[in-house]
C-alpha cells in the first residue's frame, strides 16, 4: 500500500459515492482518481486495467458534458433503462471485446492475468459508457466488475485497491437500487 494508492482509494470513495447520488461533482473526483491509478496499474502490470484508466479519463470528461446537459429542471441528473435489444448488443459486444483484448493481452505482453483483467476492463468501458448516458444497467455491469476485481487485486496484492472495490460493489447495489426507484418514478410520471 502505497500514499499514491491511499490518495486514489479515498478519491474513488468520493467518486462513486456522488455518482450514486446522481451529483454531477462525481466528475472532478473521477479524474484525478483515474489519473493516479494509471499509475498504480502500471507498476503492478495490470495494463489492461492502466488503459482503462486513460479511457476513464476521456468518458469523464464526456460524462461531465452529458450530465451537465440531462439535468430535470429540479436540478437532478434523470435516467433510464435500455431496450432488451440494446442489452444484448452491449453484452455481445463485451464479449467481443474481452476476447480480443484478452487474446491481444494475452499474446503481446508479460501482463499479469491477462484474460481477467481484459475482461473486466471490456466491461468496465462498457459501464461506463452506460453510466455517462444514465443507463440504470450500468450499475449491473458494475456489481459484475466490482466482484470480478475483488478477486483480481488481491491475486496482485493491492489490498487497499481490493477494498475499494468490495465498497464499490456496495455503492454499486445502492446505485441500482436507487437509480431504478429514478427511472420508475420518471416512467410513472
Amino acid at each position: 500500500m502505497t500514499a499514491l494508492e491511499i490518495v486514489a482509494f479515498l478519491l474513488g470513495l468520493a467518486n462513486v459515492t456522488l455518482v450514486v447520488l446522481r451529483s454531477i461533482w462525481n466528475y472532478v473526483f473521477g479524474l484525478a482518481m483515474v489519473a493516479l491509478y494509471a499509475v498504480i496499474f502500471l507498476h503492478a502490470r495490470l495494463y489492461s486495467d492502466a488503459v482503462l484508466q486513460v479511457f476513464f479519463f476521456v468518458v469523464q470528461i464526456y460524462g461531465w458534458w452529458n450530465w451537465s446537459r440531462a439535468r430535470a429542471q429540479t436540478g437532478e441528473v434523470s435516467v433510464g433503462l435500455m431496450t432488451n435489444r440494446a442489452r444484448l448488443t452491449w453484452a455481445i459486444g463485451c464479449l467481443l471485446a474481452a476476447a480480443l483484448w484478452g487474446y491481444g493481452m494475452h499474446r503481446f505482453t508479460d501482463a499479469s492475468f491477462p484474460w481477467a483483467d481484459a475482461t473486466l476492463a471490456a466491461m468496465s468501458v462498457a459501464a461506463q459508457i452506460l453510466q455517462s448516458r444514465r443507463a440504470v444497467e450500468s450499475w449491473w455491469l458494475w456489481i459484475v466488475v466490482d466482484i470480478g476485481s475483488i478477486g483480481l487485486y488481491a491475486a496482485k496484492g493491492l489490498w487497499l485497491t481490493m477494498l475499494l472495490y468490495a465498497i464499490f460493489l456496495a455503492l454499486a447495489i445502492w446505485g441500482l437500487i436507487d437509480w431504478q426507484r429514478v427511472a420508475r418514478k420518471a416512467a410513472a410520471a
